[in-house]
């Protein structure tokens, strides 16, 4: 009896160690967070940035500016509309009011672009090779720009998504598989790594 619970005992030390000592299992791609593509917003320096840091970042991130296109009155309608708990944005001074206006408007105003909000990239399980990617950009970028412009840069994949999100709203041809696709390839082989 003793001889086989001191067996049972050194068989289970075993299996212990060799499933710690096991490589671990990739993750699979449905695992790895991916969802919404989001935006990405260079924040603004010197007094604007405080006064965003003051009184916007504690509830949303400033990529949510670029959710929106709106005049001055847009924007001013908004933050007295949406920012109301806890005195928030629509409490600024009249100084910190004007400056953060004046920053939103020449980012967000109506002339610019605002960003899908309803764009979710897909799980893929087949990858782009080589060839394949080249064909799509020929097809897809091409027809707009150079395409030195996609062969110089170096992003990472979520900066790919967001850059091919807004090339797809501009006219790039892209179905939701081939755009995640290509962000896939773009991400592996025109990543940020610089030794590429």
């Amino acid at each position: 009896m003793k001889w086989r619970l001191w067996k049972s005992a050194r068989w289970l030390v075993f299996v212990v160690m060799v499933t710690g000592l096991a490589p671990p299992v990739a993750t699979p791609v449905s695992a790895q967070g991916r969802g919404a593509a989001r935006p990405q917003v260079v924040p603004p320096g010197g007094p604007v940035w405080q006064v965003i840091r003051k009184n916007c970042t504690s509830c949303h991130g400033i990529d949510d500016y670029a959710f929106f296109a709106l005049d001055r009155a847009g924007w001013e309608n908004l933050i007295e509309t949406k920012h109301k708990v806890n005195g928030g944005a629509a409490g600024l001074s009249d100084r910190d009011r004007s400056l953060l206006l004046d920053w939103i408007v020449s980012k967000f105003g109506p002339a610019s672009k605002p960003f899908p909000r309803s764009y979710i990239a897909p799980e893929i399980t087949t990858f782009f090779s080589d060839p394949e990617a080249r064909r799509l950009l020929d097809r897809a970028c091409t027809s707009c720009h150079e395409i030195d412009r996609v062969n110089q840069a170096r992003n990472p994949e979520d900066k790919w998504r967001v850059l091919l999100v807004d090339m797809r709203e501009r006219g790039a041809k892209l179905t939701d598989e081939e755009l995640e696709r290509l962000v896939e390839w773009l991400g592996r082989v025109k990543g940020t790594n610089q030794n590429q």
